[in-house]
């Protein structure tokens, strides 16, 4: 297991420390979120890790108490750990603290198993919240996209999205061309080869039925920004 900066539980009398394991690429955030965390008198990160894989394999040594992860991670995406998470520990749970719209991957996370959604531009105090109440053993997404929820369970079909053929890495390729990045960007954020991105980014094309690749990524802007108004 590489790169695993890890910080044993302190008890304090009768309380322990709720062990927390952060999954993020990004150093500066990893340590960020560890010292907003470590502030609390119950919570402290047990370790910070900067890829899927290192996750993995902390588990069994670190047994965390919740993992927290982002969406973009270099080699897999967060929504596959999320699911490879809940197959070797189905009662851990998971928070995704992300900088994607939660329109667009929070109810993705759900079905994969995470317990909550939270963006990474909400307050420390708003984060540490969502934290303790999936650590109670509560669902957390905002009032926002729990209406929305609502509104697809309500609607059923009639609300599907062409988009549900789209693997999760194939979404989160779209969500890139439909920031403004090319296909090298696009490979560099990930962590990808441009061979596989090209490929994600065919298969898109086919699935969502675009003639031409331009007409792909006009839709893609257009989705995009339809999400974040």
């Amino acid at each position: 297991m590489k790169n695993v900066e890890r910080t044993d539980s302190i008890n304090h009398g009768e309380i322990r420390k709720r062990r927390i394991l952060v999954v993020d690429d990004h150093p500066i955030f990893r340590q960020g979120i560890t010292q907003v965390i470590n502030a609390e008198s119950d919570l402290v990160v047990c370790a910070d890790v900067p890829a899927g894989e290192d996750a993995i394999d902390a588990l069994p040594m670190l047994k965390p108490d919740l993992i927290i992860l982002d969406i973009t991670l270099k080699t897999m995406s967060g929504i596959e750990l999320v699911k490879i998470i809940k197959k070797k520990a189905p009662r851990l749970p998971v928070l995704v603290l992300s900088m994607h719209d939660e329109s667009l991957y929070a109810e993705r996370a759900m079905r994969a198993g995470a317990s909550g959604y939270i963006m990474k531009q909400e307050s420390a105090e708003r984060v540490l919240g969502a934290i303790r109440k999936v650590l109670a053993g509560e669902l957390y997404i905002s009032p926002t996209m729990g209406s929305h929820m609502v509104r697809r369970f309500v609607n059923g079909r009639k609300d599907h999205s062409p988009l549900e053929k789209l693997s999760d890495r194939e979404l989160e390729v779209l969500t890139l061309i439909g920031r403004g990045h090319g296909t090298r960007e696009i490979a560099e954020t990930l962590g990808l080869s441009i061979k596989t991105i090209e490929s994600h980014r065919l298969h898109i094309k086919e699935k969502l039925e675009f003639r031409t690749a331009p007409e792909m990524v006009r839709f893609a802007v257009q989705w995009f920004n339809q999400a974040r108004a």
